[in-house]
């Protein structure tokens, strides 16, 4: 173990490997003290050279802290600093877009007060450009006063991850409205948003200091129910979204469903247990006009409703399998680059967690694609050419060959102290690192402290 803590510390070492002529590297890109943290995806700069990260305190029920975020270049170790809170405002959870050099993030609220501090309900969206370090743009509109504003949504949003092409923004939210309990109005219930360019900015009065408008359109993306009815396809959250496909998927007819986000839905059963689902979400192009459900904008007693043309949709029904819904540690789905499979983790009979797959036409079965004989114990990736996707099991890092189920172990099986963190497994933009933490001791006492440490594995094909 400590011959193992030595290599590490060093920064480099060598994996074995099945294949011989290209075995895996592990490198340790950080060594000093104080929190960081990567994002489930999205860590990647599009030039594959740099990792976004944040400095959230990384000890055990730590509050949600970060004051920076930063970027490293995992070849010569350089930190830069994109975006610092001012004001006493945290920011965190950094993803960028996949076409271009900006990030997006958690910021909370600057000039914090009693009545106003960092919450679900309390923080927004921000976008920096990656070359104008400082310099952020609010991402989604928000409005809390009636009239509300078409377009903005009226709490806060949470792990904000850019479509495949780079255009459009989705995240989870809670409303801020909803959250205060008022009599006769719905309860709060996580959902999933989007924002998206739609050519024109979105002015919000400014009769609260909590407003502020956007260039980007603001919607929900899914619609949940006070009380779901037990056995139906009523669901009381949406959460863990992602992108289907980097340009949505193809129809049972051949047509394109252009954009369409795979999450979470959380299904009462007919013995009344929460069982997580898959369920899709289409969406159409235009998100601007209002569908029968309500307004867009939401009331002051009923929750924002999605657009015109929204379809949600179930994908799995597991309330009768030995360990029914999906289970694991927590992550989001993550679809295939064409889009015609959509990942996310269940157990097995056995009761190990394992990777799974459902195509977004709905009508099939899940397909079984890892048969480990340990649980996957990470948030999980896919490859930009679909043939791979990398998680966490086992205290290593693998990846599993899509069309094969056959896994392949990266990185030596570490001690449960500094095994592979599970927020976080993500592929390069060119598949040839996937990005990591391990927790690691800063000194050689007993009682040293213990941070995050970010790493790069080489993935061989």
């Amino acid at each position: 173990m400590i011959a193992a803590y030595l290599l590490l510390l060093t920064g480099l070492f060598s994996m074995n490997s099945h294949d011989s002529a290209a075995e895996p590297f592990e490198t340790q890109l950080t060594h000093e003290p104080g929190g960081k943290v990567l994002t489930n995806i999205g860590v990647w700069t599009p030039d594959g050279k740099w990792l976004l990260y944040d400095t959230r305190s990384d000890t055990p029920f730590s509050p949600l802290d970060g004051k920076q975020i930063k970027m490293i270049n995992v070849v010569t170790k350089e930190i830069k600093t994109i975006y610092e809170g001012q004001n006493g405002a945290d920011c965190f959870v950094v993803t960028c877009n996949p076409k271009r050099p900006e990030a997006v993030f958690i910021l909370g609220p600057e000039h914090p007060t009693e009545d106003w501090k960092y919450s679900f309900s309390h923080r927004q969206g921000a976008i920096v450009e990656i070359d104008h370090p400082g310099k952020k743009r609010d991402l989604d509109a928000r409005d809390i006063t009636s009239p509300f504003t078409p377009g903005a949504l009226r709490g806060g949003s949470h792990v904000h991850v850019f479509s495949g092409d780079g255009e459009w923004v989705s995240f989870t939210y809670n409303d801020h409205l909803l959250m205060l309990n008022k009599p006769g109005a719905d309860p709060d219930q996580r959902n999933i948003g989007v924002s998206a360019p739609i050519g024109k900015p979105v002015h919000v009065h400014k009769d609260s200091i909590r407003n502020h408008g956007s260039s980007y359109f603001t919607v929900l993306a899914t619609h949940t129910v006070s009380h779901p009815k037990p056995g139906s396809d009523e669901i009381q959250r949406a959460v863990e979204e992602g992108w289907i496909g980097i340009n949505g998927y193809l129809r049972s007819d051949g047509t394109r469903q252009k954009r369409a986000l795979a999450f979470q839905g959380e299904t009462i059963s007919t013995g009344d247990k929460v069982i997580p689902e898959v369920f899709v979400s289409d969406l159409p192009e235009d998100i601007t006009v209002p569908s029968e459900l309500g307004p867009l904008e939401g009331t002051e007693t009923t929750r924002p409703m999605p657009p015109k043309g929204t379809v949600q949709r179930r994908l799995t029904y597991t309330a009768d399998r030995k360990y029914p819904g999906i289970q694991g540690p927590r992550h989001w789905l993550r679809s295939s680059p064409d889009g015609a499979r959509i990942a996310f983790l269940m157990k097995d009979d056995d009761g190990f967690v394992q990777i799974w797959t459902v195509s977004p036409l709905g009508g099939l079965a899940p397909v079984q694609l890892t048969h480990d004989s340990w649980s996957v114990s990470s948030a999980i990736s896919w490859s930009h050419d679909g043939h791979r996707i990398a998680y966490a099991a086992d205290n290593s890092v693998f990846t599993v060959d899509t069309a094969t189920g056959a896994s392949k172990r990266l990185t030596k099986r570490s001690g449960d102290d500094d095994k592979p963190r599970p927020e976080a497994c993500v592929f390069s933009p060119d598949d040839s690192q996937i990005a990591f933490m391990r927790n690691l001791k800063y000194g050689d006492t007993p009682n040293a402290p213990v941070y995050h440490q970010l790493f790069v594995v080489t993935a061989p094909k």
